[in-house]
């Protein structure tokens, strides 16, 4: 499962917040790994420099070979969090998709 990581410019994207994210992230969705080829992740502040209530935004999309690729985001105080948040989303909309997949194979 390969993670490709963006931020936008206002989102300190130094290799080490990089690293921890993307660890964050594949440790969270380790059980899809088979499933998955790669995953997008876009963390952005909404408000750019302003301070504001749940301005960062974590968007997360998976992509599974053969169907449309899986979107999540989640709004947080703080970076981290948001990941946290968006990770909790696509565990649930991937038990999801994985489940409509067993049906129409069985």
């Amino acid at each position: 499962m390969k993670i490709q990581y963006n931020t936008d410019k206002t989102v300190n994207g130094e290799k080490r917040n990089e690293t921890h994210f993307t660890s964050l992230i594949n440790d969270g969705l380790k059980r899809f790994e088979s499933l998955i080829t790669r995953i997008e992740v876009y963390l952005s502040d909404e408000n750019g420099k302003k301070e504001g209530l749940n301005d960062m935004k974590c968007t997360l999309e998976a992509r599974i070979e053969g169907r449309q690729p899986v979107v999540v985001s989640c709004q947080a105080d703080k970076p981290e969090l948001a990941v946290y948040g968006a990770i909790d989303k696509m565990k649930n909309s991937l038990d999801t998709v994985i489940g409509r997949m067993q049906r129409t194979h069985v």
